[in-house]
């Protein structure tokens, strides 16, 4: 069994060859067929479901692992939201959220002009890549937790999830 991830960002990929390293790990650049910002949880969800999807169907006995990254309001506040899903070969579909904090109002402002939150991490922060990097999790929380870290648990809960139901 192999396992392909929807991104070829490298923060992602190394999280879910951290989580699986008995499995052989690839990564194809599937689109999300969301937003390329993403503004609730509910798309940001469909985003990592849709590109789970995409990548379980490139060969058969694949598992196909979507993380997507977003922003979600608790009620008028912005905050960082990052979702999982893994879908096997029969079609199940296992998801987890990871976690959450409150954006600076100048990331919402930006955002609400049409700007991607990598795109405006990397000026706030003054450093290149954020996204490929620390993320904006990492930035925020004076990097105790990486993108990679935050991705890791998501990973670990949807391999959690995978494991238990997939016992005989």
């Amino acid at each position: 069994m192999k396992i392909v991830i929807g991104s070829k960002n490298p923060t992602k990929i190394n999280a879910v060859e951290e989580v699986f390293p008995e499995l052989e790990v690839s990564s194809k650049d599937v689109p999300s067929k969301v937003a390329a910002q993403p503004f609730s949880d509910e798309e940001t969800r469909h985003g990592a479901i849709n590109r789970a999807k995409q990548c379980k169907d490139i060969s058969k006995g694949t598992i196909g692992i979507g993380l997507e990254g977003g922003v979600m309001y608790v009620e008028d506040e912005l905050y960082l939201c990052n979702w999982g899903a893994l879908v096997t070969e029969d079609e199940q579909i296992f998801t987890a959220s990871g976690a959450r904090i409150k954006l600076p109002k100048e990331i919402d402002e930006q955002l609400k002009r049409g700007l991607e939150l990598g795109d405006i991490m990397d000026d706030y922060a003054k450093r290149e890549n954020v996204r490929k990097n620390e993320g904006t999790i990492g930035i925020f929380t004076n990097d105790l937790v990486s993108r990679k870290n935050m991705f890791q648990h998501v990973v670990k809960l949807l391999r959690g999830q995978w494991e238990y139901w997939e016992k005989p």
